[in-house]
């Protein structure tokens, strides 16, 4: 039991309540005990998962793998009303037609992490599809205003006169009621779902049913280390992104954002190996570097297979360690003119800088190399046919061949 409990609070930010998902959890362990019915909520608002999006699916995967059935609830009736949590602004509603597709995508990836035979995946317009407007009015009585502006980012909106939609509302009330329809026993969001969780507990005592116990996990810091993780940041990386595309950018997070990322991420390095790890950094005998490649293979192994994450890495360290063939890297086909490419503008084209004006200050710092030769003259042209490994400083590259557009 305890090392069960141990497993499902790493990394979490709050258990509410602690003591009530023991009795649950020493229940299900009884002669005729059944699994913990553990739920976690995805809105359908973009097509593409990312790291950040994982830390959830993860803690998901781990109580399957204590034997509990979880539930993959995909928001396609919520997704129409637009929950603003973390804004200050209404979130435009999507389109029904928006809402399914980045739904089918988002079946697609989730089994990456999650085990598919003992996954449901449930969509909550099966019980708000059959309520009439008879129905959503009873709901809505359940909570007072005074209530609602409780949460944290209408109170915010309110005392700043900004608007906030009456559909606003009923969108804590129907997340809530998800857990109602589903008989949750455990709910996991983030912790800017909190407000939302508890709501389900009150409406689950409501409707008679014992309240779910609530979990919350902390927001990803990205790549910057400072901003959750967002791909309107930037600060990303994708699930569906390449095996060396993981590798490379988990190879650029800072030392200190390393243990946050192991602690919410690593299924193979435990808290009490990441502490040993922790002690023989401080003590020189282990280069923090060398940790953050085994994260980086790991998560490239998950999304991608133990091959593709193993040339991944070895291309990485050919790349910047100087160790091993090149051709490791997978290569980028590249469109130019027949009259070729400036150094500036195929280094942009190659996704290694974000302007031409950015890829020239590069090149007056000397930070430029094609095949390992630093590169100066901004004047310089590549041709189609050319094929070769482009660098801007020491971690940022990539094996092109130029094609004739």
């Amino acid at each position: 039991m305890s090392s069960q409990l141990a497993l499902i609070a790493r990394g979490a930010d709050e258990i509410l309540k602690h003591e009530e998902l023991q009795a649950r959890l020493t229940a299900s362990l009884q002669a005729g005990g059944r699994p913990l019915r553990v739920k976690a909520g995805f809105d359908p608002t973009a097509p593409d998962l990312h790291l950040g999006h994982t830390v959830l699916l993860n803690k998901l995967r781990q109580f399957q793998d204590l034997g509990h059935q979880v539930i993959f609830l995909i928001g396609d009736f919520t997704g129409m009303i637009g929950d603003p949590t973390g804004k200050n602004v209404t979130r435009k509603p999507l389109t029904r037609e928006d809402v399914l597709a980045n739904a089918r995508t988002y079946e697609a990836q989730v089994f990456k992490v999650l085990d598919r035979e003992r996954t449901q995946v449930r969509f909550n317009s099966e019980w708000f599809g059959q309520m009439g407007a008879a129905d959503m009015i009873k709901l809505a009585a359940q909570h007072t205003v005074a209530r609602m502006l409780e949460r944290d980012d209408f109170a915010k909106r309110y005392a700043a006169q900004q608007p906030i939609a009456i559909h606003e509302f009923l969108y804590p009330l129907v997340q809530g009621y998800d857990s109602v329809a589903l008989e949750a026993d455990v709910e996991l969001g983030g912790t800017d779902q909190k407000f939302n969780l508890l709501m389900g507990r009150g409406l689950q005592e409501h409707f008679g049913q014992p309240p779910q116990i609530v979990l919350t996990m902390p927001l990803l810091e990205g790549l910057d280390g400072v901003q959750k993780m967002s791909k309107s940041l930037g600060n990303y990386i994708g699930i569906d992104e390449p095996a060396i595309d993981i590798v490379t950018k988990a190879m650029k997070i800072g030392d200190e954002l390393m243990w946050r990322w192991i602690e919410l991420l690593s299924f193979e390095i435990s808290i009490a190996e990441a502490a040993t790890l922790k002690t023989e950094i401080a003590a020189g005998q282990l280069n923090p570097r060398d940790v953050k490649l085994r994260l980086a293979r790991e998560l490239a192994a998950r999304f991608h297979g133990a091959a593709a994450a193993e040339q991944a890495v070895a291309g990485w360290n050919a790349a910047v360690r100087g160790e091993g063939d090149t051709a490791q890297l997978p290569l980028q086909d590249i469109a130019v003119p027949a009259a070729g490419l400036r150094i500036a503008a195929l280094l942009t084209a190659a996704g290694l800088t974000p302007s031409n004006s950015e890829a020239n200050r590069k090149l007056r710092e000397r930070a430029v190399k094609v095949d390992g030769e630093v590169v100066e003259d901004p004047q310089r042209l590549f041709a189609p046919g050319f094929e070769g490994l482009l660098a801007v400083g020491k971690r940022t590259f990539a094996r092109v061949r130029l094609v004739a557009s």
